[in-house]
């Protein structure tokens, strides 16, 4: 804009120049200090009108004379306010309409006191109930109120449950489906509106050192629902946690990663850096350090999500798509005695269906299960896990303890052949 200015000035310069130049000598002197003046005017005219029309900074004269361009103020403001705008922020906004607190209320028993029975005829010691509600964090995943979170947030056993909105609206909810080995829970919002949704990303497909974001209500802490987020990044994938003994939940292919996930963020979604859900935070490892955030939070792959919670939504609870064709019973001390059996962790196969894949991979009653595909078997839950990692039309390779030696099979999976 400034260069066709400046190329416009120049030919009115040369278009004046030249009438003047054409003009007889005599008249010229006397014209000299006019056409100068006429010039001078011209070019302050041009200058101020290019300037102007280019929207950019306007000549201002101070006391001294010295001249400093006024920056546009709403220019500015809008250049800062773009500046602020990150993926990360972008991510939160997109996100934190459909992330959700949850406070569920539960009967628990707690002691017991005496109460007379006339049935007795005598006091005798009778349960003490009371109601405990705690809190955790969800998402929403269809506009007519479906929401995801952690089993141990809410679950069957819940008298009432409650899902708390940003915007501070509250609504009841009913628990679908529940499922302990993997965690997760289906809720219903009893209300007939739309809600905002996330949009689910593919945790496959997850990177090392990539941004995640947190997001939830940690301690429930904010009557007001908005969420809370934390920032960092995945540290691993596919972290395997072997069962506890007293935790009969299994946890798979989970992620890690460092952003800070506390008490009351379990449930809430594990966000990457385009908005989309890649987890369910569910649980933190403090190394028995402290109670709280140490870098190692770890949730569940969004992928695993899709699929639990679709058997959920339609039969409410998981199921295997295939039938094995055996049944199991996990290895005790009390079996390893009564059958002179080896001390081995493991599942003992105490019946066969002779039309399913377990009879015709070979396995027989009295065999002990040692490894699924590559992994040892921890327990009858673990193996149930394992099973879930399998579906129709698969081959599963099987590991067997018979008779003081070792045997390896295949297992092709199909549905039972009905009779």
């Amino acid at each position: 804009m400034i260069k066709q200015s400046v190329l416009s000035i120049a030919v009115v310069l040369s278009v004046l120049v030249a009438g003047c130049l054409d003009k007889q000598s005599h008249s010229q002197s006397e014209n000299n200090a006019q056409t100068t003046e006429a010039l001078g005017a011209s070019m302050s005219t041009i200058i101020d009108d290019s300037v102007a029309s280019s929207g950019t900074t306007t000549p201002v004269r101070d006391e001294s004379g010295y001249q400093e361009p006024i920056e546009n103020k709403q220019s500015s403001d809008d250049q800062i306010s773009t500046s602020r705008q990150t993926a990360i922020t972008r991510a939160v906004k997109k996100v934190s309409p459909a992330v959700v607190s949850i406070t569920v209320t539960e009967m628990v028993q707690g002691g017991r006191r005496l109460e007379f029975s006339e049935y007795y005829n005598r006091f005798v010691p009778v349960p003490i109930e009371r109601e405990v509600s705690s809190m955790g964090s969800g998402f929403i995943i269809s506009s007519d109120g479906l929401v995801v979170t952690n089993q141990h947030v809410a679950n069957r056993q819940a008298k009432r449950v409650v899902v708390s909105l940003p915007n501070g609206s509250q609504y009841e909810a009913k628990v679908l489906g529940e499922d302990e080995l993997a965690d997760l829970a289906l809720l219903k919002i009893q209300a007939d509106k739309t809600f905002p949704t996330v949009e689910f990303g593919d945790s496959d497909s997850v990177l090392v050192g990539e941004w995640s974001l947190a997001v939830g209500n940690p301690f429930g802490l904010f009557e007001s629902a908005k969420p809370s987020v934390t920032v960092g990044v995945v540290s691993a994938i596919n972290r395997d946690f072997r069962p506890n003994p007293n935790e009969p939940r299994v946890y798979m292919d989970m992620i890690q990663t460092d952003a800070a996930i506390n008490r009351g963020n379990s449930g809430g979604p594990l966000v990457d850096s385009e908005g989309k859900v890649i987890g369910v935070n569910t649980f933190i490892f403090t190394g028995g350090t402290s109670g709280g955030n140490v870098g190692l939070g770890f949730a569940i792959p969004s992928n695993r999500v899709q699929k639990i919670i679709k058997q959920l939504s339609t039969a409410g609870e998981v199921t295997l798509s295939y039938d094995p064709g055996f049944s199991t019973i996990e290895m005790t001390r009390q079996l390893v005695l009564k059958y002179n059996l080896p001390a081995t962790r493991g599942l003992l196969v105490n019946s066969v269906n002779k039309d399913g894949p377990a009879f015709e991979a070979g396995i027989v009653p009295g065999d002990i299960i040692l490894k699924i595909g590559e992994e040892r078997i921890q327990s009858k839950m673990h193996a149930q896990a394992l099973f879930r990692e399998y579906q129709e039309g698969d081959s599963m390779r099987v590991e067997l303890y018979r008779k003081g030696d070792r045997y390896e099979t295949k297992m092709y999976l199909r549905k039972k052949v009905k009779e």
